[in-house]
């Protein structure tokens, strides 16, 4: 189909894209002479920003450390920075198909050990740095990493739980998967924020990060989970009976047979569900964590600049689009691998 034709094709597209493109031609020259005709892109304070009628560029230059490090001390900021190239280099190298297998398990092993140990310190002569000071993107990352690298596999076995002939496990996964998707992930992230500790014996303690990766890691598993389930579901029961008769166990049928074309099946909502939780990592906000999007708006708050909102959430804005139209891309490039695996 022709990019003519899906924009013209009928009488209500050609109509849309008529009133979109004068929208359009409406809107573009006051956004141009708004961010960059007026804008000020250099400034030492926020005065010159006051006075300009365009946007405040020179505010995301003059913050920019913050806004991505949060309140993480200064003169060792390129700890984080070390510890985000480390993941986005795991990241990169997870992508292809042909490098899944053991080895990538102690690779990513490997470098959330030293992302934390970068992050924290106390070893290796780096400054001990609490938790309380890390902030912006390397926290969105380390929640999302942990939650989705973490609760993918676990999803993965309360589907099969809630799906087993065996009354307990059914149990236990449908009772767990109904609970958590029924509450609101605000409400798991205060209870582990608030309520744990009081719950806690007298003296022990427990990381507020740690707990609220902990939160997203459970949510984000049940949301899986069914997603998973569903894929199961799709898979013709022959293929496990045929499994069956060539002598393979139960292990070796889900893990060789099973698994990979109910995974396959299920992409699309599975990309879904991962950029949502990506996006879910914001809400740290609500119980004092400094990700992203709190770093940011703890930028705003200095006297001595005009509080660009526009300028700053569209900065963070632009941080989340790149990485969940990342997942976007990646995800059609697996549903394409698939499709022509099945067409074989």
């Amino acid at each position: 189909m022709s990019p003519l034709s899906v924009l013209f094709g009928s009488l209500g597209s050609a109509v849309l894209t008529i009133a979109l493109g004068a929208v359009l031609i409406l809107a573009l020259p006051r956004i141009i002479q708004w961010g960059v005709i007026d804008s000020v892109w250099s400034a030492n304070d926020g005065a010159a920003c006051r006075e300009a009628t365009g946007a405040c560029w020179a505010f995301l230059r003059a913050k920019f450390r913050q806004i991505t490090f949060g309140i993480y001390p200064l003169d060792q900021q390129w700890r984080p920075f070390l510890a985000m190239i480390l993941l986005f280099a795991c990241i990169l190298w997870s992508l292809p198909p042909r490098n899944w297998g053991r080895s990538l398990l102690v690779l990513w092993g490997t470098a959330i050990a030293a992302f934390l140990i970068l992050m924290q310190g106390g070893l290796f002569s780096l400054v001990p740095v609490p938790s309380a000071y890390w902030g912006g993107l390397p926290v969105t990352l380390i929640l999302a990493v942990s939650a989705l690298g973490i609760g993918f596999p676990l999803g993965i076995v309360l589907a099969l739980g809630r799906r087993s002939a065996m009354a307990v496990p059914r149990i236990l996964s449908t009772g767990l998967i109904e609970i958590i998707r029924g509450l609101p992930l605000v409400s798991l992230l205060f209870m582990s924020s608030i309520m744990l500790p009081i719950m806690l014996p007298d003296g022990m303690a427990i990381d507020k990060l740690a707990r609220a990766g902990v939160a997203l890691t459970i949510f984000s598993a049940a949301y899986l989970a069914e997603i998973v389930r569903g894929g199961l579901q799709a898979v013709p029961a022959g293929q496990e009976e045929a499994s069956r008769a060539l002598g393979l166990s139960w292990g070796q049928t889900m893990r060789l047979v099973v698994l990979p074309q109910a995974l396959q099946k299920v992409i699309p909502p599975l990309t879904n569900t991962i950029i949502v939780m990506v996006k879910n990592t914001a809400l740290v906000l609500v119980v004092g964590l400094f990700d992203l999007l709190s770093s940011g708006k703890a930028a705003l708050t200095d006297p001595a600049w005009p509080s660009p909102f526009t300028e700053t959430y569209l900065f963070i804005a632009a941080i989340y689009f790149v990485m969940c139209f990342g997942i976007s891309r990646y995800s059609a490039f697996l549903e394409r691998r698939a499709s022509i695996g099945t067409a074989r």
